[in-house]
């Protein structure tokens, strides 16, 4: 259960593109915890300064700021690497709408400038964030690798163009590439501001502050809330799995089902507030359920996540009220 006891060479250095960002921070954070290596690159577009910050001092944490769609950037942060995590991506399916153009660049073009550095640089596993929105329009539940539906966002387009050019790495190349499909993951220091925010920790915020949160839609949308700590073990046993699981892409999530109308009931009844929310329109792109089928995961990664939602959301809030 978890990863507390993965193992790795002694001295293994890890890459995490985007560490400065949400699951990158994290992912750097566990990394050192267990006594390895990590170099963080981020162009801090979207990722807090503050999380590169909080390992200043730390004699294992490198923090070299730049783009990965500037392919001798990569070429050279991906000198003596063992393990890449590319958590490097713009998010955010309403934004990816607004602008095409940029996620082609930042998502697709980045992330291949990624593989071919690591290829040449002999980097031994290439771990990468897809999403939970390669499904698009398929209406069965729950999601299932291999049963993908229409695309409904360019940011969806961005993250299966990702597995495509991942498995030709494989099949060519000899790179292991592992995709990890997240659904709707959350937990500490996600950031609640700004107008593309995920959910939980903007109604968090907005609670707290004495704030109305507005759902878009009537609420009876469900996720697949994945707490962070489920994620950082995906990437771990992803480095750890063999060469027959690579060229694939693996749903990442608890397996649950959630309710968003009653999540907002259940966060105003943790934080002792009584309000109802507004309801908005739809959100352009979105999906209206999402539960996966983590079996895949399980039989070819070793996943095995003991973070449900319940303990997860309790975890989340206590931070929230601890730093926001």
């Amino acid at each position: 259960m978890g990863y507390d006891s993965v193992k790795f060479p002694e001295g293994s250095l890890f890459l995490v593109t985007g560490g400065a960002g949400f699951i990158g921070s994290n992912l750097c954070e566990a990394i050192l915890r267990l006594g390895y290596r990590v170099r963080c690159l981020d162009d801090l577009s979207t990722g807090k300064q503050a999380n590169v910050d909080m390992f200043a001092g730390e004699p294992n944490y490198e923090f070299i700021k730049g783009d990965i769609k500037d392919l001798d950037t990569c070429m050279n942060v991906c000198e003596g690497v063992d393990y890449v995590l590319n958590q490097a991506a713009w998010g955010s399916v309403p934004r990816s709408i607004e602008m095409p153009l940029y996620y082609c660049a930042n998502n697709i073009q980045g992330t291949l400038n990624m593989l071919e550095a690591a290829r040449r640089k002999g980097v031994k596993k290439f771990v990468y964030a897809s999403s939970s929105s390669v499904y698009g329009d398929e209406p069965n539940l729950p999601k299932k690798e291999g049963r993908e539906g229409n695309l409904l966002s360019p940011y969806a387009v961005s993250k299966r163009a990702d597995e495509e050019w991942a498995k030709q790495y494989t099949r060519h190349y000899g790179l292991d590439t592992y995709g990890l499909r997240y659904f709707n993951v959350f937990g500490r220091r996600q950031d609640p501001d700004g107008a593309y925010a995920a959910v939980i920790p903007k109604f968090i915020k907005q609670l707290l502050r004495g704030e109305t949160p507005t759902i878009n839609g009537d609420g009876k949308q469900s996720r697949d809330f994945t707490y962070i700590e489920n994620v950082i073990e995906a990437n771990l046993k992803a480095c750890l799995a063999p060469h027959e699981s690579a060229g694939e892409a693996y749903n990442i999530a608890y397996g649950g089902r959630e309710y968003l109308i009653d999540i907002y009931y259940g966060l105003t009844k943790a934080l002792g507030v009584d309000r109802e929310p507004i309801f908005g329109p739809d959100r352009a792109g979105d999906i209206k359920h999402s539960n996966a089928d983590i079996g895949k995961a399980r039989s070819m990664l070793g996943y095995d996540p003991d973070w449900n939602f319940e303990r997860g959301i309790a975890a989340a809030i206590e931070w929230y009220k601890a730093n926001l």
